[in-house]
């Protein structure tokens, strides 16, 4: 089988430098090199907004996702301003996997992709939150969604929206319809 690879952006300092999407070329077949997953690393910058009521005294939320700076800044760190509080947490890893890619399409079919962003409340301590994992599949948020995890949606910019979509092109394939004889046409031994 041909395959090939392809960098999504080939400039120096591109939020997108060095991330692979591998191609194929002819009949799908799994093999190894097929299932590599394509990785990006993000900052997400969560925001804790003070509360005024007696159930809760703060709220938190996942307020940005953006590609990982090139500097080395701190894993986590105290961002200024605004009136309220907001953390940035650094290099998150976001990986696609070829298995999740009818979760991409359902995300970028959805009319406004977003980032989903899992995150967890430290249980001692409400005033510490934290991002788990981010993901651009659909399914997967589902997933955590159907676990009980808190999860956010935080838009997807154009040009990773572009990057996305080209993983997407590349690995989903829709499964092919098939038309089931109603049941009525069926002798009653045989319904199901």
């Amino acid at each position: 089988m041909p395959s090939r690879s392809m960098v999504a952006e080939r400039r120096p300092g591109s939020p997108l430098h060095g991330c692979i999407i591998h191609v194929r070329r002819g009949p799908r077949s799994r093999c190894a090199t097929d299932m590599q997953p394509a990785r990006i690393a993000v900052d997400v910058i969560m925001e804790r907004e003070q509360l005024h009521n007696r159930w809760a005294t703060e709220r938190w939320q996942a307020h940005a996702v953006a590609p990982a700076g090139a500097t080395n800044a701190a894993p986590i760190e105290r961002l200024p301003g605004g009136g309220h509080e907001r953390w940035r947490f650094s290099r998150l890893p976001v990986d696609l996997h070829p298995s999740e890619s009818e979760g991409y399409y359902l995300n970028l079919t959805s009319g406004a992709p977003v980032w989903f962003v899992m995150w967890r409340v430290d249980d001692e301590d409400a005033s510490r939150a934290w991002p788990e994992a981010v993901s651009l599949s659909y399914n997967e948020a589902g997933r955590w969604l159907d676990a009980q995890e808190r999860v956010d949606n935080v838009p997807l910019p154009a040009e990773l929206r572009d990057w996305l979509q080209a993983y997407t092109d590349a690995h989903y394939r829709p499964e092919p319809k098939q038309r089931r004889r109603p049941q009525s046409f069926l002798p009653p031994q045989d319904r199901r």
